[in-house]
């Protein structure tokens, strides 16, 4: 990977069966219907994919099974970060080895990072274990913990992280998303993560924006850029309207647990999270359904 990242990335979702067993069997269909309906790349085992609660060696055969799938045609994202950097490192390098095209982490949670020395220690140890591959580190401050100043950490951590090409950005900050974006000239490449604000970060400068929503609603989103592309403002945000909505009625459940269900009302049998995230139950499903289908954007998609 040498080009920025343009247009969207789906963070993908990890297939259980109904005994909450890994499941690989549906990456590939999975990946078909992505790549038929626009996105650009795929970033595997992130949040939306519960690396967090997968094993390590499940993590392996989740990224061994989108990068078979893929075949070369878009970008595999692999995100690697754990608590434990000796299994971190491990699945850097194991993304090297299977043909990712780029790793990502997120920083270790427990133990909270106090400073910007400590998080660039900790990010070095982990791209460093995959040197050939571009690193773009994982923020999502709401989830690690992390008080780090991140155009902080951008300015000084190129230095130490020769691989550093940037950031995944999952916070509603657009100032602070600018400024990273400006840094050093651009010399970054910062892709936005918050689905839901994704017009606002195309005003600040995103080319690029890895989302779960992408997963069921990417011609949304592609309309959406090509509208604000051309100048048409009044339907950009008549789209991210939908999109906010849409994102409204999936969190009014376990937010991944319900794009686990609409996985299912598509045909795509991903099973349901693990806990600790709850499924949910049959009458939340119909009210899911029911809402979804009521909203234009995804009623060609739902039967009712």
């Amino acid at each position: 990977m040498t080009d920025r990242i343009h247009g969207l990335v789906a963070a993908t979702y990890t297939p259980f069966d109904a005994h909450g067993r890994l499941d690989v069997t549906p990456i590939e269909a999975m990946v078909e219907y992505l790549i038929a309906s626009g996105i650009r790349g795929l970033y595997v085992c992130g949040s939306t994919g519960e690396g967090m609660s997968l094993t390590t060696d499940e993590r392996c055969r989740v990224a061994e099974a989108y990068v078979q799938a893929a075949a070369g045609r878009v970008p595999i994202f692999v995100q690697v970060g754990h608590n434990s950097l000796t299994d971190a490192k491990m699945l850097a390098a194991h993304a090297e080895s299977i043909g990712a095209d780029a790793v990502s982490a997120t920083c270790p949670s427990y133990f909270k990072i106090a400073s910007t020395e400590g998080l660039i220690e900790c990010m070095h140890e982990i791209a460093s274990s995959a040197p050939g591959l571009p690193f773009y580190y994982y923020h999502i401050p709401v989830l690690t913990g992390s008080t780090v100043d991140i155009v902080d950490f951008l300015s000084r951590a190129g230095q130490a992280i020769p691989n550093l090409a940037g950031l995944k950005y999952t916070d509603t900050k657009l100032h602070e998303f600018q400024q990273c974006l400006e840094l050093e000239g651009g010399r970054y490449d910062v892709v936005w993560g918050c689905d839901e604000m994704m017009l606002g970060a195309l005003a600040t400068g995103s080319r690029g924006a890895i989302g779960s929503t992408y997963n069921i609603a990417a011609p949304l989103y592609e309309r959406m850029s090509a509208a604000f592309e051309s100048g048409d403002m009044q339907t950009a945000r008549q789209l991210q309207s939908k999109s906010i909505e849409m994102i409204r009625i999936l969190g009014q459940f376990p937010f991944h647990s319900a794009m686990k269900e609409v996985l299912r009302m598509l045909g795509f049998e991903f099973g349901t999270c693990r806990l600790p995230q709850q499924s949910l139950t049959r009458n939340q499903v119909a009210k899911l359904r029911e809402d979804l289908v009521q909203l234009d954007v995804l009623a060609e998609l739902i039967a009712p």
